[in-house]
This record gives structure tokens, sequence and C-alpha cells, in this order.
């Protein structure tokens, strides 16, 4: 015994213990160890892609979203950048996603709910603008992350080939003594451009006669089958025929004349009409000021590609590129144009 009383073990069993009990927890230990390396490796797996998902990452996984069905503006703009953003590896992985219905309020309603979110952008432009309107969204565009516009399109306003107006001041002429002269166009925006047009040749708004299209393919039908006398249209839907003499351009819809374009606008006419389509980027609401900075910088190293540049090319659009505090008010400023050209509707 020792001093205290209790037994003393011999040294050799003590030995003995000693061993066994290392090999013991040696054993345990390693176990210990590889369930560890397991669940870390699991963990950071999960982590990762948890990350992707919450966008953490955004070079890693790019979703573009399109307010709208395959093959109109919204849609051609992502496709457009998907290619430019994968051909020149500025993201690993992009995808386009189409969610159409009431002129892509739908989609924006989506995207508010994707808080924080930084790898999802999506699409929209002057079109949206009117249809938070016509629709009474509970979102504006401006309540997402507005990250750069980059592209505009420019309306037309044409007439069949026989028609016998010849210049835009005839039209509107024929179109002041009678405003039953039906008009199509192919969207909320082209509405909008003749119901400005309708105010700068002093008629009144809710007296136009204006049949809506699905798309400016049916605008053209209508113009072609006698439909309708007349139309508002984007450039790049229409181009072709008027090149092919089936209808006759009256007139651009611009603010400046286009160099590329021959086409005197509105406003040279007299008719003080400017609304452009325009194409914005925006992101989900709640991102860091870090992720906003390096999304757009995304999308501007994106619109730099010679992918893109062929895309201006083939689609017929032109740059405008406005960011910052710029874009801010360029959105607040358009916002409220929109609402007051739908009061003047009576819509």
């Amino acid at each position: 015994m020792d001093p205290t009383g209790s037994p003393v073990a011999d040294v050799e069993d003590v030995e003995e213990m000693d061993s066994t009990t290392s090999g013991a927890t040696k054993r345990i230990w390693m176990i210990v160890g590889a369930v560890i390396a397991v669940v870390s490796v699991a963990i950071a797996g999960y982590g990762s892609r948890q990350a992707a998902s919450l966008g953490s990452d955004m070079h890693s996984s790019m979703t573009l979203i399109a307010p709208a069905a395959a093959g109109g503006g919204w849609d051609g703009v992502a496709r457009e950048m998907q290619q430019a953003m994968k051909a020149n590896g500025l993201v690993n992985i992009a995808q386009v996603v189409n969610q159409p219905g009431a002129g892509g309020t739908i989609a924006l309603g989506n995207l508010m709910s994707l808080e924080g979110e930084s790898n999802k952008v999506m699409v929209g432009g002057t079109g949206l603008v009117a249809a938070t309107i016509q629709f009474a969204s509970p979102h504006k565009l401006a309540d997402a992350t507005p990250l750069a516009t980059v592209v505009e399109e420019y309306d037309v306003i044409v007439v069949p080939a026989d028609s016998p107006y010849q210049t835009l001041e005839e039209l509107m002429t024929a179109w002041k003594a009678d405003t039953n002269i039906p008009w199509s166009g192919g969207g909320s925006f082209d509405q909008l451009v003749v119901a400005d047009l309708a105010l700068s040749a002093g008629i009144d708004p809710t007296e136009v006669n204006y049949i809506s299209s699905d798309g400016g393919g049916e605008a053209i039908a209508a113009l072609l089958n006698g439909t309708v006398q007349a139309a508002a249209g984007g450039y790049a839907d229409n181009i072709d025929q008027i090149e092919s003499g089936r209808l006759r351009a009256l007139a651009l819809v611009s603010a400046e004349p286009v160099d590329t374009i021959d086409i005197p606008t509105a406003a040279e006419q007299g008719f003080d009409v400017e609304l452009t389509n325009w194409r914005i980027l925006v992101a989900p609401p709640g991102i860091s000021a870090e992720d906003t900075d390096a999304l757009r910088e995304l999308l501007l190293e994106t619109i730099e590609t010679p992918e893109w540049d062929s895309a201006i090319e083939r689609y017929r659009w032109t740059e405008k590129v406005m960011y910052g505090e710029e874009l801010d008010k360029f959105l607040a400023d358009e916002q409220k144009r929109i609402e007051e050209l739908y009061k003047e509707m009576g819509l």
C-alpha cells in the first residue's frame, strides 16, 4: 500500500495497462480523426454549394433571368450576355431562365424574393417600368438593385407601302381629323409611343384606337392585311419590311438623329416624342455594396467583348451604358414620365 493506505499496482501491471490504454486511445483518436475529416469534407462541400447558391461567387455560377418568353428583346439580351460571358471565361456556368407573365412583373416579384443572392441578374427596361404601372405591381424596377443600362432600341412609325400618307405630318393631320384611325404595336412600350405621339399632335390619348398585338410580327401582319393603318414598332423588328419595300417608315422615335439609320426623327418633323426602349440589368435587393460593385464590373467586362459587339450589330441595338447616381436619377425620371403617360391614357 502507499502511505495513504491505497493499494499500489505492480509496476508490470501498470506498464501493461499503460500499453493497453495507449493502444486503445490511439485507435479511438484515429477513428475520431477520420470521422472529423469526413464530416469536415462534407461540411466544406455543403458550405461551398450553399455559398454558390447564395451567390457568394458570381464567377462560378450566374443566372440571367429574362422576364418574358424566349425570342423577345429581353430574352435576346440575356442570351447574348450568356454567350459573351461563357466565350470569354468570365463565369464558369451561365444559364438563362425565362419567367414570362404580366409584362415582366411576375419575374420582378420573383427577383424581389431572392434577397441577398448576388449570382442572379434580371433583364428589364422601359416596358417593365410600364408593366409595373399597368399591372399595379407592388414593386418598382428601382426597388431591385439597378446595376447598369446596356443598350437601347428605337421605335419607328410605319405605314403600309401603299398608304396615302407619305410623311409623318400627313399622317398626323389625318389622325387629328379622324381619331378612329386604327394603330397597332408589339407591346406596352409601343402603346406608350403612340400615346406620346398623340399628345404631341394635340390628340386626346383616350380617343386613340390602339389595337394591341402580341409582338412585333403580329403588328406588322396587321399593317399588311389592312387591319390597322399605322403602327409603332421596334426598328429591328421592322427594318427588313422597310428595306423590302412592304412598309414605309415615316419617323424614327429618337431624341437625336442616328447616323446609321436613314429615317428622319419625329422631333425633326415637329413632334416631340423621344421615348426609347432601353435595357437594364438588375440584381435582387439586399446585396452588399461590394457584391453590387463586383456584379457591375462583371457586366461592364461582358459588354466589352467581341461577342457583345457582334450582338449589338446583329440586333441593331444602340449602346447606352449608364450606372450609379446617373442611373438612379434616370430611373426616377422614367418612372414619373411613364406614370404621367398612363394617366393621360386614362389607364
